[in-house]
């Protein structure tokens, strides 16, 4: 009999009402009350790790989550996590690069609405998130979501309150879930390695979207504060760098200063080409930049962290970064 753990964060799963609106409240074992059959055929342990809206996660979460687990791989077959679905994707991705070579499942799953609503979905989530987490040979980190199970460093948030809340992107669902049915599409091979925990995240990482009408100059106030920059750019990628907003003069200083600047796409799919166009190619060719190509960007920054947690040297950290992990990246070779 194949035993599980269940490990709460809070989240709308947890949540209740209270005079300051939906606060995270209910207990792990409280939620299991709501499902039917519960360890029949399974043995599930419960333990609340964390309780707050997954707005307020951090980098020092992930560390905690991926630490307790640690702990307790050798006690259980399976592990699942409920979570906010705001940073979920952030969430998912981040377990995939601080577990490494796991041979067992980490399911993360949450809701819409709390558990103890009559409309909720979080019961059929977390029912699908048991049923998965008990199939043989599957193992690596996935979100299950609305009868889903998308693969960790692929998901992303698209909508806000609707029950089919994340999507897989630039790769297939891994495995459709109807009941006790699991419908599977992409096999992940199990390892046969020892299983690797990192303990290190580097957090000073700046998120920058560009606009039209943005001024380059705020390239020097964010390398004074950060050493890595994600810049989400247009289309398949590249810089604006005609008159005075030539965002290109000013990779010269942040890259020769030692900052890890990563480019990629404010589109969703099909992932970003910088050799397509002359705003591209002028990047890359003259700069120590590093392309997302298919990259979610929840992966691009959390993997970044992890990179940077280990060295910022610029060639180690390229070579790390086109490292396919958890199928994070699949253009590169």
């Amino acid at each position: 009999m194949k035993k599980l753990l269940l490990i709460s964060t809070g989240g709308t799963i947890a949540s209740t009402v209270t005079k300051e609106g939906l606060a995270p409240g209910i207990s792990p074992e409280e939620m299991l009350k709501y499902l039917n059959d519960v360890g029949k055929s399974y043995l599930i342990d419960t333990h609340e790790l964390i309780n707050i809206d997954s707005t307020n996660i951090q980098p020092e979460h992930w560390i905690e989550i991926s630490s307790f687990i640690e702990k307790k791989y050798n006690e259980y077959d399976g592990f699942i996590i409920t979570h906010g679905t705001d940073t979920m994707a952030y969430t998912s991705a981040a377990l995939s690069y601080l577990i490494q070579n796991v041979n067992k499942p980490i399911i993360i799953t949450g809701s819409q609405k709390p558990i103890n609503v009559d409309t909720t979905d979080a019961r059929k989530n977390l029912k699908d998130a048991i049923t998965y987490a008990l199939c043989d040979d599957v193992s690596g980190v996935y979100i299950v979501f609305d009868g889903k199970a998308i693969l960790g460093t692929r998901a992303r948030k698209t909508k806000t309150k609707s029950f089919d809340a994340f999507e897989s992107i630039n790769y297939p669902v891994a495995a459709f879930i109807d009941g006790q049915r699991v419908a599977r599409y992409v096999n992940q091979e199990k390892t046969t390695k020892m299983p690797v925990f990192y303990n290190a995240l580097y957090p000073s990482i700046f998120l920058l979207k560009l606009a039209p009408g943005m001024q380059p100059d705020v390239l020097d106030y964010i390398g004074e504060k950060y050493e890595g920059i994600v810049i989400e750019s247009y289309g398949a990628g590249g810089l604006p760098f005609e008159d005075r907003r030539n965002f290109l003069q000013k990779m010269e200083s942040l890259t020769s200063g030692g900052k890890i600047i990563v480019i990629a796409s404010q589109v969703m799919s099909e992932g970003s080409d910088m050799a397509l166009y002359e705003v591209g190619i002028k990047t890359l060719k003259k700069y120590n930049v590093i392309e997302s190509l298919d990259m979610t960007l929840e992966s691009v920054l959390t993997k970044l962290m992890w990179i940077m947690g280990q060295t910022k040297e610029y060639d180690k950290v390229k070579e790390l970064f086109y490292t396919r992990i958890s199928n994070d990246i699949m253009f590169y070779s």
